[in-house]
């Protein structure tokens, strides 16, 4: 179990550099933002991934290496863009299309040395609302449903069963290719989990929801992007959500953040604050033999930081790191 770094797009050496710096060994890159129109990636050196519909194996180990040039490994790619599978999320008619691009992908990454892919089930996307100010003025993302406007973000309202059905394609489709390339799927919840947003359900709002994905396709290639947060927004008990899909061995790497308070209101916070125990948290990752990579992820905009947040990844690091080791020599 080691500390990671993400929630990028570009890895300029400099922030490659930066995040070895801290002590930090594994990273990811999000593609969550990406668009190739967009100059801030057309005109960087830095950003191999090109395509439109999919990744070749030369722009991913292009950017593997970028990684391991700077003495980090590159555990993961989370997400492709929202138009990459919009239509496999909602049954449209290039569905089939979009399958066949997302299995070139995934068989690209492991032949690219990737190991984990990160994916969500969001037509829509992440939804905030208005921002707040935390402990000494920290800015923080924030979700209120009482300001968001109950118009349809698609084209006509959606029900949980055709949701379910197209995502159950989806696993029967892209499981076996990820088993043959050695890459492992993981799941992110919904962001924020409430019952729908602009007339389209979020699946993976809850327990329950997330048990019958892990059951319903069985691949021990398929795990959890246990995004902490989302879990915390929930108001789920996050300690026996680690046990029961820990000890199933259904994690693939950790979002490691929190808020406070619960859907349908809350806020983002400091990882030293907010609902859980970060100690009972970390010590019940260890217990049930995780050893994976734990991402900072969302994290407060501190008093002169970057758009990236570094001031505020390297508190959460050192945080994180202090905790590792007290429960390493506690287990001792």
């Amino acid at each position: 179990m080691r500390v990671g770094l993400g929630q990028f797009t570009i890895p300029t050496p400099e922030r490659l550099r930066y995040i070895k710096q801290l002590g930090v060994e594994d990273a990811q890159v999000n593609m969550y933002g990406y668009d190739p129109s967009d100059p801030h990636f057309a005109d960087s050196e830095h950003f191999p991934l090109t395509g439109e519909r999919e990744w070749t194996v030369e722009n991913l180990t292009e950017l593997r290496e970028q990684f391991e040039d700077e003495g980090l490994r590159l555990n993961a790619v989370e997400n492709v863009p929202v138009r990459f599978y919009d239509q496999v999320m909602l049954g449209g008619e290039k569905a089939d299309k979009q399958l066949e691009h997302m299995k070139t992908t995934i068989r690209n990454l492991g032949r690219a040395g990737i190991p984990m892919f990160g994916y969500h089930w969001m037509p829509g996307g992440v939804v905030r609302t208005t921002p707040k100010t935390i402990r000494g003025g920290a800015e923080v993302t924030a979700f209120d449903a009482a300001e968001v406007e109950d118009n349809l973000t698609h084209d006509r309202e959606y029900t949980e069963a055709e949701l379910w059905d197209n995502y159950e394609r989806f696993l029967d489709a892209l499981l076996p290719v990820a088993e043959e390339a050695g890459v492992t799927m993981c799941l992110h919840p919904n962001d924020p989990p409430v019952a729908e947003l602009g007339g389209v359900p979020q699946l993976f709002r809850n327990f329950e929801n997330f048990r019958r994905a892990m059951e319903l396709v069985p691949n021990s290639n398929h795990a959890l992007e246990l995004c902490l947060g989302c879990w915390s927004e929930m108001g789920e008990d996050v300690v026996e959500v680690i046990r029961h899909f820990g000890e199933r061995d259904q994690l693939g790497y950790v979002h490691f953040r929190d808020v406070e308070g619960t859907v349908p209101k809350f806020r983002e916070t400091f990882v030293d604050e907010g609902n859980f125990d970060t100690y009972d948290v970390l010590e019940t990752l260890h217990d049930v033999g995780f050893s994976g990579m734990l991402l900072t992820d969302h994290v407060p905009h501190m008093e002169g930081d970057s758009e990236w947040g570094h001031r505020g990844r390297a508190h959460a690091v050192g945080f994180l790191n202090g905790m590792l080791e007290a429960i390493d020599r506690q287990a001792e």
